[in-house]
């Protein structure tokens, strides 16, 4: 299906790709270089259509929903959700659109698993862009807290409900930067986070949570690829994981916005698109 905005110009495309044994909703904008864009928790495709729309007039923008989000199919075993689970449907997704390579741009959870599928996949991305990402979590002790914490707010969002759990999710302090945003664009993004369902985010609490993956900090000196990472530096935290991952990373740059937090993407579309663009453009 094409979507026209009102100018008459096409928006993209969106349609059901069977990927190993579920289906991804998958979004597309424009034409060129392929640019596959994995979004965070509580997102999807449509997350990214402002970006996309501006990165559209000389990429082809691809942005799936990941498994339980959106539109995609949520299966019921957490396990369906692991890191290397979720790495293996997008190459299938790749395998089924005839992509042999492409450059990959992930955000925070999208961020993690994009490094896994660079890191894992070496030939199949030529550059990467990570937003508000981590390599994960190298003490045992933290991704154990992490898996727990991660597991109570699977029981909270099966308990309450969606609604509430964004009631929740968007007053987090890392989110805190985004009530300066235009009301349009906070209501914007809330409506999507709406469209999930609650199996689909608590079990992919449960399966992709930082603290079930291994973490990647050791092997990052092997990613020796084009790499930009971005940030926002009211993002603290953030901001400090990755200037840790500049230093590590053989082909880094790094992007520190001002004033953003960590969804610098909503927070400032055009000048997160122009340096997104002007690094793809680059070569290398």
């Amino acid at each position: 299906m094409l979507n026209a905005n009102r100018s008459g110009q096409t928006r993209g495309s969106r349609v059901h790709i069977q990927v190993n044994d579920a289906a991804l909703y998958v979004h597309q904008w424009g034409a060129g270089d392929p640019l596959l864009l994995l979004h965070g928790f509580t997102g999807s495709g449509e997350s990214w259509s402002e970006v996309a729309e501006l990165l559209a007039s000389d990429h082809r923008v691809i942005a799936p929903d990941l498994l339980g989000h959106g539109q995609s199919d949520a299966p019921t075993a957490p396990e369906r959700y692991r890191i290397g689970r979720c790495a293996d449907d997008l190459i299938a997704l790749l395998d089924v659109l005839k992509l042999a390579q492409v450059d990959l741009l992930g955000y925070s959870m999208g961020g993690r698993v994009g490094l896994y599928l660079a890191l894992t996949y070496p030939t199949r991305v030529r550059r990467l862009v990570l937003e508000s990402a981590s390599p994960g979590l190298n003490d045992s002790s933290a991704r154990a807290a992490r898996v727990a914490g991660d597991a109570a707010l699977a029981e909270q969002i099966e308990r309450d409900g969606v609604e509430a759990f964004i009631d929740y999710w968007e007053n987090i302090p890392l989110f805190e930067s985004q009530r300066a945003l235009p009301g349009s664009v906070r209501e914007r993004a809330r409506a999507g986070r709406l469209r999930n369902r609650a199996a689909g985010l608590a079990n992919c609490l449960r399966g992709l949570s930082t603290g079930a993956q291994s973490s990647l900090w050791n092997r990052l000196t092997e990613l020796d690829i084009p790499t930009l990472l971005i940030a926002g530096a009211l993002d603290v935290k953030f901001t400090d994981i990755n200037r840790r991952m500049a230093d590590a990373l053989p082909q880094a740059q790094l992007a520190i916005f001002a004033e953003n937090g960590h969804s610098v993407h909503l927070e400032s579309p055009g000048l997160y698109a122009q340096t997104v663009r002007d690094f793809l453009s680059a070569g290398g």
